[in-house]
């Protein structure tokens, strides 16, 4: 399975789903969405017999080839998720490839392979492939329209979502990292 993740209902013109992260603005969301996002990854790891990646063509092409060539080889389920930039964010799309290594650099869109196979060998079966954030999620944020026209609309709200959707940030890219970095077989 392949998921091409513009973090909202493309089909029906940018409406807000289980995806799209917190404080982001889209219809049916105009003050912001209030909760985080739904992390498809973290569902899908959960069952332990499914190999999940979440790739960023843009940020990393060679992290993203070789997670689809391990989806393809693993003998199950495999789904990969990827970061798809899309016109609702509100960007330049002539720029979507900065865009996504952005996402990458502020900790936003981690990119990791889980693979089940690798458990069997007594080793972690979660690699994380991103480096440390080395930008700042909120510099990433206001790149984009989805975050900043809230700014100009509500800034007191505008501010208090981006503290939350900061967190909603480091507390998962965190999560992932702690959870690659647990040691099996020991």
């Amino acid at each position: 399975v392949i998921v091409m993740d513009t973090m909202v209902y493309s089909n029906t013109g940018g409406q807000a789903s289980k995806s799209t992260p917190r404080g982001a603005v889209a219809k049916f969301a105009a003050s912001g969405k209030d909760v985080p996002r739904k992390d498809l990854g973290m569902i899908a790891m959960s069952y332990g017999n499914i190999y999940v990646a979440q790739t960023a063509m843009g940020a990393n092409p060679a992290q993203a080839v070789k997670a689809f060539a391990e989806a393809d080889a693993y003998p199950g389920c495999s789904i990969v998720i990827c970061y798809s930039h899309c016109i609702a964010h509100g960007i330049n799309m002539t720029t979507g490839i900065d865009q996504q290594k952005a996402a990458v650099s502020s900790g936003f869109w981690p990119l990791y392979r889980f693979d089940p196979r690798v458990a069997a060998t007594g080793k972690n079966p979660l690699q994380l492939d991103s480096k440390e954030p080395t930008t700042s999620f909120e510099d990433y944020a206001y790149s984009e329209n989805r975050w900043k026209m809230l700014t100009k609309a509500d800034p007191e709200r505008a501010a208090k979502l981006m503290v939350d959707a900061t967190n909603d940030v480091n507390t998962t890219y965190h999560l992932i990292k702690q959870m690659a970095n647990i040691q099996y077989g020991e």
